[in-house]
């Protein structure tokens, strides 16, 4: 029931290229947030950095970027100003090895690792007092959100989940990267990918990894196979995308949560639109648009303040107060 098909996003004829939108955001938006950086300790040797964006409110968002992104990417800091100015404090988690520095075990983030979204939700919960918390996630920060919100169905301290762009199928996903038309993305990707891989070989000199294999990765199920997999304790990429995939834990979710994502998302096959699981719950509504490319959603170029989709979450957000 809860597929919204009436959706206020109009782009312009421009915008209405997937690519064009894509990479528009990254590549002409300029905003800057004034974070404080926290960095949170975790149990297994390893941290967090946090950056936090306060106006001194009672309202938090947890804010999670997506694959190879930061606080600094320009999706977080956009939706940090708007927040910001309608009265809600931000936390924009840096996943491990992505605030600027290595982390420290050889052990990185991945799609599923819920774990380290449990521990910043636990830290906030026992050293801040908000009346409220919700979770924004973008592409891989969103799969994460809404794997957690499936896992951890009863749980009460979360008042809503929104997911941008969310690859709910890894699998389809990673296949889908490898078409001709996504080269480019992917290469992107692998890039900086296989500098932190590199990194990881020289902090661990004696581990699994070899500079040739890591060289020799030409996609990300290359890399999965090489890295995340034996890294995280999975079998191979196939394990991976299996059980960190978010669709399958969507039925499970008892909190209001909304999926913002783009029908023409280039990164996507049809495996990662959860129709059915949006119509079959009372909790989880999808939003589909006809156009939006991969976390773009980009309305026009003479709108400088184009925040189509920050002032979608933040409708959502309001709307459950």
């Amino acid at each position: 029931m809860p597929v919204l098909k009436n959706s206020t996003y109009k782009p312009s004829l421009l915008f209405r290229n997937k690519h064009f939108n894509t990479v528009y955001r990254t590549l002409f938006t300029n905003s800057r947030v004034n974070f404080t950086r926290k960095r949170l300790e975790l149990t297994d040797g390893d941290f967090i950095d946090l950056d936090i964006s306060s106006v001194n409110s009672d309202r938090l968002v947890m804010a999670i970027h997506g694959l190879e992104g930061s606080s600094k990417s320009s999706y977080i800091v956009s939706l940090t100003n708007v927040l910001n100015q309608d009265g809600f404090d931000v936390i924009a988690i840096n996943l491990r090895g992505c605030s600027g520095e290595l982390n420290r075990l050889l052990s990185s983030y991945h799609s599923g690792k819920t774990e380290d979204l449990e521990a910043v939700i636990d830290h906030i919960d026992n050293h801040y007092n908000y009346k409220e918390i919700h979770i924004v996630g973008y592409s891989l920060g969103g799969n994460m959100a809404l794997k957690y919100m499936g896992e951890k169905s009863s749980l009460s301290k979360i008042k809503s989940t929104i997911g941008v762009s969310v690859p709910c199928d890894l699998k389809a996903t990673a296949l889908k990267m490898n078409s001709f038309s996504n080269r480019l993305y992917l290469n992107e990707f692998l890039k900086s990918l296989e500098k932190k891989t590199i990194g990881k070989l020289e902090k661990f000199p004696d581990s699994f990894l070899t500079k040739e294999s890591i060289q020799s990765i030409k996609t990300f199920k290359d890399f999965d196979d090489l890295y995340t997999a034996p890294a995280h304790g999975f079998k191979n990429a196939e394990d991976y995308w299996e059980k960190s995939s978010c669709k399958q834990f969507i039925p499970f979710i008892k909190t209001p949560t909304l999926l913002i994502t783009a029908l023409d998302d280039p990164f996507f096959d049809t495996e990662c639109f959860p129709f059915k699981e949006a119509e079959a719950s009372e909790f989880f509504f999808m939003e589909p648009t006809t156009y939006g490319g991969h976390v773009g959603f980009g309305t026009s170029l003479y709108n400088k303040k184009d925040t189509w989709c920050e002032h979608r979450i933040l409708s959502f957000l309001k709307h459950q107060e």
